[in-house]
């Protein structure tokens, strides 16, 4: 997948930029073994030589609720409030997903991501949902 990721990325999307995986909440992480942005990420960087940097984290002790059925205003509103930036954000940033869906989750990164001090952020995933 990262293979994939970085054949088809464009060269300026990337240039200059910090890879920054989407963080999977705490407890979805630990249900599931794994947080699959964050090896996407990884892979990416392998190839692309680019840095990879953690600082985006979700907030709050409860999992999040799943935003499956939801809207995009919904998933919006959900996603404002459930992330935060470690420290200062890289001034650019290219967002690493698994799946884009709405872009809610892309959005309230690149916004907490913006409210930390980056200047530019893009986002890539691997897949993107269709709707039907």
């Amino acid at each position: 997948m990262g293979a994939q990721l970085a054949a088809g990325a464009p060269e300026d999307l990337l240039a200059g930029a910090t890879l920054v995986p989407v963080p999977a909440h705490p407890a979805r992480r630990r249900a599931r073994g794994h947080d699959q942005a964050r090896f996407l990420a990884r892979a990416l960087s392998a190839r692309t030589g680019l840095p990879v940097a953690r600082c985006l984290r979700r907030r709050g002790g409860a999992a999040a609720p799943r935003q499956v059925g939801a809207g995009r205003g919904e998933r919006l509103e959900a996603g404002r409030h459930a992330l935060s930036v470690r420290g200062r954000a890289p001034p650019v940033v290219a967002l690493v997903d698994d799946v884009h869906t709405t872009g809610a989750t892309l959005d309230a990164c690149a916004r907490v991501l913006r409210e930390g001090g980056a200047v530019r952020v893009v986002a890539l995933a691997y897949a993107r949902t269709l709707r039907g």
